[in-house]
């Protein structure tokens, strides 16, 4: 397995690689010309745009999102914004409505939209947003999560690609982040992310015109959505089973890196914790789900299918958690109690070395946190392997939804209020019971079995394990602990 993703990332390596020193962009590969205002025809020539903001309780952050839309640079008279919202708190759907309507006084095209369910989540929460009768008068959609704020010309630099390219059913903006600062674990997932769109995303939009949909920050075209079946419910990757549907249709994706959308990494473990759970559970259960519609489709070469078979979702979705996991924190420390085995060191050393170097490349002033990211990503694979066996057995936990927390402005706000202020509990629990709240006993019970092989490869073995195996048990016991992200008063 590891040769099978050292593999796979030399690959991505080379083709980003000649994607940048060819300067192969989206504009060289696509025509590109902005949409101009017809003197007679006025607005006509932009396309009616629709712009979806679904939401849950997002009290931080609810502004943001629904200001930047409404402060696209888009024709008014071609523009519709959406907001979708599925809140249960009533103070807060209040104060979303209130913001809607300040907005509509403006003279913004913006609907405010509720549900008396919460169905299907966010993809029941999209699709219910579509069945509005207004919505049929519009060419395109694009979609943003409440935390995420596009700059006004966002519009500008997108629609153009599908206007001259009908076979473009999707362009996908890259992400930016405005608390990559904030702590040691959002310094990890900038890491992550930086490699998942440079590189990832990359190569997939210029060697077989797709990749996942990210879920927000893109545009679809609506009739591609549309003949892709629309969003689907089934797993808890709405996002990526569209684009998957959309691609055995026949549709291109663009990945335009160049265009940017601000966005709030989850400071907090446990918030990280469960959106690695959904993000690790879902594909897999959409594999298990899809396989064989992908195998059997036609309308795509074999080369794209076997991209998507192989590529996209075993190495990437499937292997790359299981190999990290196992060999890592399962196999290596277990082989110190048998010393006839010894681990080749191009398994042990190189291999993971060159993997690691391909990652936190992309992400230059992280480079001297590439160990610490290495031990917490084994960390982390532990969670994603188990949601990866929940998604392929359709187990317990494999349509568990828990939207990821966004903070805004409020840890900002409790660090500047004073000292009393943030230490005050107001739910009067005790100090035993928030530490309860703060332990997570799976990290725990891994880092004992780590610390008790690293000791007996100190005491008795003779390949030095326990350099390793030392460092990866403290990683374990510093998130079974808790003491990585951010503490949020309550």
């Amino acid at each position: 397995m590891s040769i099978m993703v050292f593999i796979e990332r030399v690959y991505v390596g080379f083709v980003i690689l000649f994607v940048k020193l060819f300067g192969w962009k989206p504009e060289k590969r696509y025509r590109f010309e902005a949409i101009q205002v017809d003197v007679e025809k006025g607005n006509s020539n932009y396309p009616m745009v629709l712009v979806q903001i679904p939401m849950y309780n997002e009290k931080e952050v609810y502004k943001l999102s629904v200001g930047a839309a409404c402060g696209l640079s888009w024709p008014s008279d071609r523009l519709i914004i959406q907001v979708l919202d599925d809140s249960t708190d009533p103070i807060i759907k209040d104060l979303v409505q209130i913001e809607c309507q300040k907005w509509a006084n403006k003279g913004v095209n913006i609907k405010y939209e509720i549900r008396d369910n919460r169905n299907g989540y966010k993809a029941g929460n999209l699709k219910q947003g579509l069945k509005h009768s207004y919505v049929q008068e519009c060419d395109f959609v694009a979609i943003f999560d409440a935390d995420f704020q596009p700059d006004p010309d966002f519009l500008d630099k997108t629609v153009p690609y599908f206007v001259h390219n009908p076979e473009i059913g999707l362009v996908q903006a890259r992400w930016e982040f405005v608390n990559a600062n904030e702590n040691m674990l959002t310094r990890f997932q900038e890491m992550s992310f930086n490699y998942h769109f440079r590189v990832e995303q990359e190569v997939g939009s210029a060697t077989y015109a797709f990749f996942g949909f990210n879920g927000t920050a893109g545009v679809w075209r609506m009739s591609a959505l549309n003949e892709a079946g629309g969003w689907n419910d089934r797993t808890t990757v709405e996002d990526m089973d569209l684009a998957i549907r959309a691609s055995l249709k026949g549709w291109k994706f663009v990945y335009v890196g160049h265009i940017k959308v601000k966005n709030e990494l989850p400071s907090t473990f446990k918030a990280f914790r469960f959106q690695q759970h959904r993000w690790s559970c879902g594909p897999a259960n959409l594999f298990k789900k899809m396989a064989m519609e992908i195998i059997r489709n036609e309308k795509v070469n074999l080369w794209k299918r076997l991209y998507i078979i192989y590529s996209f979702f075993f190495v990437g979705k499937i292997v790359g958690h299981l190999n990290t996991f196992f060999f890592y924190c399962v196999i290596i420390p277990a082989t110190v109690f048998v010393p006839e085995v010894e681990v080749p060191k191009w398994g042990l050393v190189y291999i993971p070395s060159i993997i690691s170097i391909l990652n936190a490349i992309e992400t230059p002033r992280s480079f001297y946190l590439v160990f610490n990211w290495i031990f917490f990503q084994n960390v982390m694979s532990m969670h994603r392997t188990k949601a990866t066996f929940i998604g392929l057995l359709d187990a317990g936990r494999v349509n568990e939804w828990v939207v990821t927390e966004k903070l805004g402005d409020a840890l900002l706000k409790s660090k500047n209020s004073n000292k009393q202020a943030v230490t005050k509990d107001p739910s009067n629990k005790s100090r035993m019971t928030r530490f309860r709240e703060r332990i997570y006993p799976l990290e725990l019970w891994v880092g004992l079995y780590i610390l008790v092989c690293a000791s007996y490869d100190l005491a008795f073995g003779k390949y030095w394990y326990f350099h390793y195996l030392f460092a990866q048990a403290i990683a374990f016991f510093v998130a079974g602990f808790g003491y990585i992200g951010s503490q949020i008063p309550n």
